[in-house]
């Protein structure tokens, strides 16, 4: 196959995948009934804003406007590309504390994660006979977290991380899976496995439905630094959790640079364009008007304005988020109640799994 025609097929697989995206938003508008939403994350610790207004605030628009919502603490997901996992017990507790904090309405949404849920991980089993040891290799995202793990052999439970999450994502009967652009061979994989399972082993019956992606269209938060992305361990993050004072203080140190004129240019100041856009999605102004605005007043007019938005629009999380912070336990028991409504569903559906395989004795 040619690089042109791999690039038209990708070309043309985007563009059907957004057709599908739009016709979901349409759905949600007029009629979300039947719809359910699957997304997650890894518990690693502590979210930031990056994860804030990449996902987290579009899980809620979407929980508000009556999508069933199941969010996934993808616990198993640490040990993917990790040796070392740290206190995962901490981590899920802040993660919690966060989806709480942002919105995340536990009466609306099914909180779980993934080692309680024995029969979801058993489903990677008759999903794992569908898909060949290529079709794993290149997928472009496990390439790009082995890259990002910085590791140069690949261990079994990465290269079947897409089989994993498509369990995830069937286990449920989800089909609405927010995701960005890069995500997008995860899904399709899904799809795929989805098509497999109906045609090989349940004689064309619709077992699993086929996922959609909606796509999103949220903008991409740098790091602090000019990183291509914020991570705790770069110390480039405003993380949820933090005062504002500290917000204040990490803002200051953002990088930008020389030219006083502020202008929202992403390819030429992808600094200046980040504060901008934080500064945008905190108070619902374009990037523009808010550097026309600043005008000539330099980077620490800029710094100042983005700081301030910033804490005033997480002063709200940042209380409720203090509150729960409170009674760790009553987190923990939200999830257990999360994840026995996952178990039910669960083996309801590798029971039926079972039964179409011909393995019910």
């Amino acid at each position: 196959m040619t690089d042109a025609t791999s690039s038209q097929i990708s070309r043309t697989s985007y563009d059907t995948a957004q057709a599908r995206s739009q016709a979901l938003e349409q759905k949600i508008a007029t009629d979300p009934s039947g719809l359910r939403m699957l997304t997650g994350d890894r518990p690693t610790g502590a979210l930031h804003i990056g994860h804030y207004f990449g996902s987290l605030r579009n899980r809620v628009r979407l929980q508000d406007a009556g999508v069933e919502t199941w969010v996934l603490v993808a616990d198993y997901q640490v040990i993917t590309d990790r040796e070392v996992v740290g206190d995962i017990r901490g981590s899920v507790r802040e993660l919690l504390t966060d989806y709480l904090a942002v919105g995340i309405d536990p009466e609306r949404a099914t909180v779980f994660a993934h080692s309680a849920v024995p029969a979801l991980n058993q489903l990677m089993l008759p999903f794992l006979s569908l898909v060949t040891q290529p079709e794993l290799e290149r997928n472009p995202t496990v390439k790009a977290e082995l890259q990002a793990a910085g590791k140069s052999a690949m261990g079994g439970l990465l290269l079947t991380y897409p089989v994993h999450q498509a369990a995830d994502i069937l286990f449920c009967h989800g089909n609405v899976v927010p995701v960005g652009k890069d995500q997008l061979p995860h899904i399709e994989q899904t799809r795929v496995i989805a098509r497999r399972f109906n045609e090989r082993y349940a004689g064309g019956q619709t077992v699993f439905r086929e996922p959609d992606a909606l796509l999103s269209e949220a903008p991409t938060i740098l790091g602090l630094d000019g990183g291509a992305k914020m991570s705790k361990s770069l110390g480039n993050t405003v993380m949820l959790r933090m005062s504002a004072d500290e917000t204040v203080k990490r803002i200051k140190k953002a990088k930008t640079d020389s030219d006083r004129q502020i202008t929202y240019d992403p390819e030429s100041r992808p600094e200046v364009a980040n504060l901008l856009t934080i500064a945008s999605q905190c108070t619902g102004r374009t990037p523009e008007e808010i550097a026309g605005e600043i005008g000539d007043k330099g980077a620490g007019t800029l710094k100042m304005m983005t700081a301030e938005a910033l804490n005033e629009h997480l002063a709200p999380i940042r209380e409720r988020r203090a509150e729960l912070e409170k009674d760790p336990a009553q987190l923990f028991s939200i999830l257990r109640a999360g994840n026995e409504r996952a178990n039910d569903v669960a083996n309801d559906t590798l029971a039926t799994v079972r039964e179409v395989m011909g393995m019910v004795y």
